[in-house]
């Protein structure tokens, strides 16, 4: 079965005075559909650049990246917004990424109207279950993000996402920055959301802890490059990279 995503020798590098950093160095990389694969590694590792060059949110050096087949690097203007309803992300911050002067059906309906997908009264029924879908209610499309918490917001910019159906999520450190119980809890949503959905995640983390719950695969980025790659129950048994020995290491443990 051809990958959803498949990525080819892919560079991502940035010019600065101090010189040229390759923040992606020759990667390359298939998604099933269907699977999530989790991209980790150290702060630095290059896993963001890579998720925001798959969408073309940073320029790409080199390489290919193709979607369903198609050469994202080479699409333009209708076939370009057709991709980027198709893919989506969900930042790792809800407090940057959410516009605080707009209500949250606003916010969840912007992406309808632009695709016009809907009529304006198919709309508001599409943002009130999407609410809900995602552990809100209908009566929450009123308010605004700092009304909510930052788990409430992430679940927010969760429904904006999935607003314009797509089949492919870029989830930059999506459950990093909340808490124990609450990241729980979000994991257990994209779980549910995946499997009604039939959506493919590229799931990008620091925290292996975290990936073991959800992630098909694991590829571990390091320098630029990715160093292992494996199903996630392989690697976790028997990682080969020192680098990914060190990640495993780092995850706490309790001792009774």
């Amino acid at each position: 079965m051809t990958p959803l995503l498949e990525l080819r020798d892919l560079v991502v590098a940035y010019r600065s005075a101090a010189g040229v950093t390759h923040a992606v160095d020759q990667v390359s990389l298939d998604v099933a559909r269907g699977e999530t694969l989790a991209l980790v590694g150290e702060s630095g590792s290059g896993k963001t650049s890579l998720g925001r060059a798959v969408l073309r949110l940073v320029p790409t050096t080199s390489g290919t990246v193709r979607f369903d087949g198609s050469d994202v690097l080479a699409l333009r203007e209708d076939a370009l917004r057709a991709f980027r309803r198709r893919a989506q992300v969900v930042f790792q911050d809800p407090n940057a990424s959410l516009d605080p002067r707009m209500r949250v059906g606003d916010i969840v309906r912007e992406g309808i109207e632009i695709h016009a997908l809907a009529s304006p009264e198919q709309a508001e029924l599409r943002v009130a279950r999407l609410l809900e879908e995602v552990g809100l209610t209908p009566s929450d499309a009123s308010r605004h993000p700092h009304e909510f918490s930052g788990g409430e917001r992430q679940r927010i910019a969760i429904a904006r996402a999935l607003a314009v159906e797509p089949e492919f999520l870029v989830l930059d450190e999506a459950v990093s920055a909340l808490d124990l119980l609450v990241r729980a809890q979000v994991l257990d949503l994209l779980a549910r959301l995946q499997a009604a959905r039939g959506l493919t995640y590229l799931f990008i983390a620091h925290d292996l802890a975290v990936v073991e719950r959800i992630a098909t695969r694991v590829a571990v980025m390091h320098q630029g490059r990715v160093v292992e790659c494996a199903p996630t129950a392989e690697l976790f048994r028997a990682p080969q990279a020192p680098v990914t020995q060190a990640l495993l290491a780092a995850i706490p443990r309790i001792d009774w």
